[in-house]
């Protein structure tokens, strides 16, 4: 079985399905095949690595890196479930503003590509969710941002999501101007 990259209806955000191999052992989940993803055109290089845990209800994003610091992500839920979201930010692309989602399960071991112009995010579905997430770039705290969650015409299942105090201030996508063309 060979890895899966899947086109979603936003260029840039691919849903990821690795092979999976299961035995009375449990499981083995190859999460990254830089052949799959370089044939797709895809970032195939990673400098940073981390992960979350939420609870139900905890709503992460929609953040992104500003340039000259662009980061494209390599998302998986390794724990429970999480609804992932990406939101295009390419000023003069022909889906800006547009969203896309893709639930995540670690049943499934399916994940996400996320290209450096969307903004991302996700919202925990079960009682624990465990979120991993590679990123091709290293953090840059000056190059942080977001949109606010709420403001982008998304239908998040939960209506009063518990959300960090940045997030909680992020601007209204109304009032964004990209730095992306």
């Amino acid at each position: 079985m060979t890895m899966r990259c899947e086109p979603t209806t936003l260029e840039g955000y691919f849903e990821v399905q690795p092979p999976v191999h299961a035995d009375a052992r449990g499981r083995l989940i190859k999460t990254f095949d830089s052949t799959a993803f370089e044939a797709l055109g895809l970032a195939s290089m990673f400098s940073e690595h981390y992960f979350s845990e939420s609870a139900r209800g905890v709503l992460r994003g929609l953040h992104f890196q500003a340039p000259p610091h662009v980061v494209a992500k390599l998302v998986y839920c390794i724990r429970g479930r999480v609804l992932d979201v990406a939101l295009d930010l390419r000023a003069s692309g022909p889906t800006y503003g547009q969203i896309a989602m893709v639930e995540l399960d670690a049943e499934r071991g399916n994940g996400v590509f996320v290209a450096e112009w969307l903004a991302h995010g996700f919202l925990a579905l079960t009682d624990q969710a465990i979120v991993s997430c590679s990123m091709t770039g290293v953090y840059q705290p000056a190059s942080d941002a977001g949109i606010r969650w709420d403001s982008a015409g998304i239908s998040w299942p939960h209506l009063g999501p518990q959300l960090s105090e940045k997030d909680r201030h992020l601007p209204r996508f109304s009032e964004f101007r990209s730095p992306f063309r």
